[in-house]
């Protein structure tokens, strides 16, 4: 009879993290760039029921969430007019360097310029750096569709490269906008010419509020139901238990 409890435990545990990928989304439905969380669900260990363990009777354990990567949608843009926002078309990346001198990707192209004239994204400097000499102003920045960034009389000023991994579902989130390769998604290589920057625009998120919203209603139903079946099961012992007396 504890099995049963076990199980309805792991379905609430499970649906409680499905809960708390839908609230993360929810709160990054303005974020540019952010691609909602996918989670699936898998089952738990199987063990043979009843006298000697005869094929095909067996007793679950329940079942268990895991997040399994990012969505890969299409991206949609909104227009800003601001020459330092990019929108990045494609599967690539921003590489910025971290203060531990790591690299992590980002797709937030909200870029601006600190102190020393480098540009930077999600507050952290572009890899390789690009750096734009003191008087030129913003509005007199360029940004072309292969990155190159050049001033009002034409002057290179530097390039923003691209890159992009084997698997980007596998990135592992540090926060923010911010990801970082692992040995599951693969080392960032120079993009392909299909990832090309659009300069004055910005990608918005790919959460669906209406989709999110009607998922967390079915997920916050099926807690209920799980935890009712504990309950059920808790009532079940009591009269198993006044039987026996």
């Amino acid at each position: 009879m504890l099995e049963g409890m076990y199980s309805a435990a792991a379905g609430m545990a499970a649906q409680q993290h499905r809960l708390d990928a839908l609230s993360n989304d929810i709160a990054n439905v303005n974020t540019v760039g952010y691609k909602h969380l996918r989670v699936a669900f898998r089952d738990l260990v199987y063990s043979a029921a009843g006298p000697g363990g005869l094929p095909g009777n067996v007793e679950g354990a329940g079942a268990a969430a895991t997040v399994i990567g990012r969505g890969g949608a299409g991206a949609s843009y909104k227009t800003t007019d601001r020459p330092l926002d990019v929108a990045i078309e494609g599967t690539g990346w921003l590489q910025v360097r971290r203060a531990d001198g790591s690299v992590a990707l980002t797709r937030n192209g909200q870029l601006t310029v600190d102190g020393q004239g480098r540009l930077r994204a999600d507050g952290l400097p572009l890899q390789p750096p690009v750096r734009i000499p003191e008087g030129v102003g913003e509005t007199d920045v360029a940004i072309s569709a292969d990155g190159a960034v050049t001033g009002a009389d034409g002057a290179v000023l530097g390039r923003i490269g691209l890159v992009t991994v084997a698997a980007p579902d596998r990135l592992q989130p540090a926060g923010g906008n911010l990801h970082l390769p692992t040995q599951a998604s693969g080392n960032p290589v120079r993009a392909g010419a299909d990832a090309r920057l659009r300069q004055g625009l910005l990608e918005t998120s790919d959460v669906d509020m209406g989709t999110a919203m009607t998922d967390m209603m079915l997920a916050q139903r099926s807690y209920t139901l799980a935890s009712r079946a504990i309950d059920m099961q808790d009532q079940m012992a009591q009269i198993a238990n006044q039987l026996k007396r």
